[in-house]
């Protein structure tokens, strides 16, 4: 007899509004992005949103039409291989930055300096778009063939997108000029980064992995004059077989160096790993007053 799988619950009201929110909001910094900064300056995204831009300056036809039409296809294939809630939200928030690019067609460009359009654009289009993947929406059709090909490939996410992009912003230097492929290529890089900032937020968290020959002694410490919990954990050595105890821990970032001094107050000699965290939730992250 088959194990039934435990089902799919639903995001309470609040929850669900919250993340509606946040991909308008995301969806609108996106449209303000292209429509008030790179659009009028010749500057393209990667993606289906370069592809888009590149179709609407070559047959004039509003860009709000190109990015619904050349994304429907690719939210088709995410509801049939990544889900049907991902690619309802990607569907809200494609059709609001569509229909916010349209609005925003009458107002004027805030600069036609191709620089300062390529940085604030790049910013607020990062920001915004990070604001929907991190609701848990996407605004590209291309990011759903990256996850698509991630799976079926050794080539990772990122990978899968870069090359996709070399050839769309490429191509901008033949259709507006070489100055202003460097000036997208600019504003995507500008872009990429502000989504990694957006997703991870700036008080990224690390985790960090110490063995030492006084454990008891750094927990404590870290317990009191650095305010963050710690986890014993047991550990074999595999060259000497002997027992060891693994402190594990979670700080920030600005945390980093303090941990440092700690650790090497007590123990010179421990090994200390640390490594990037994503996303923490749960347990007592909450920090308690150090001193």
């Amino acid at each position: 007899m088959l194990e039934k799988l435990p089902e799919h619950k639903r995001l309470s009201r609040i929850k669900l509004l919250r993340r509606v929110f946040f991909m308008f909001m995301g969806a609108c910094l996106v449209s303000v992005a292209l429509e008030i900064f790179l659009v009028p300056n010749d500057i393209i995204d990667g993606g289906i949103t370069g592809i888009s831009i590149i179709m609407a300056h070559l047959t004039h036809v509003p860009l709000g039409i190109f990015l619904t039409l050349l994304n429907l296809p690719f939210l088709l294939l995410g509801y049939k291989q990544i889900g049907k809630t991902f690619a309802i939200s990607t569907l809200f928030s494609i059709v609001a930055m569509s229909i916010g690019t349209e609005l925003l067609v009458p107002v004027s460009p805030l600069t036609i300096d191709p620089l300062l359009a390529a940085v604030f654009g790049g910013v607020l289009l990062g920001i915004g778009v990070g604001m929907v993947i991190r609701s848990g929406g996407s605004m590209d059709g291309t990011e759903i063939v990256a996850i698509l090909v991630n799976k079926k490939t050794p080539f990772s996410v990122g990978e899968a997108v870069m090359f996709v992009n070399v050839f769309i912003l490429g191509s901008a230097g033949f259709i507006f000029g070489w100055d202003h492929a460097m000036y997208s290529l600019m504003a995507y890089y500008i872009a990429f980064k502000m989504i990694d900032i957006t997703i991870e937020g700036f008080d990224q968290s690390k985790s960090v992995w110490i063995i030492s020959e006084k454990p008891r002694e750094i927990g404590d410490a870290l317990l009191s004059r650095l305010g963050r919990g710690v986890t014993y954990l047991n550990g074999e050595g595999a060259y000497s077989g002997n027992d060891k105890k693994v402190i594990f821990c979670v700080i920030t970032r600005i945390e980093e160096a303090k941990l440092k001094s700690i650790v090497d107050d007590i123990d010179s000699g421990a090994f200390v790993a640390i490594g990037n965290i994503h996303d923490v939730k749960g347990g007592r992250f909450k920090k308690k007053d150090i001193h």
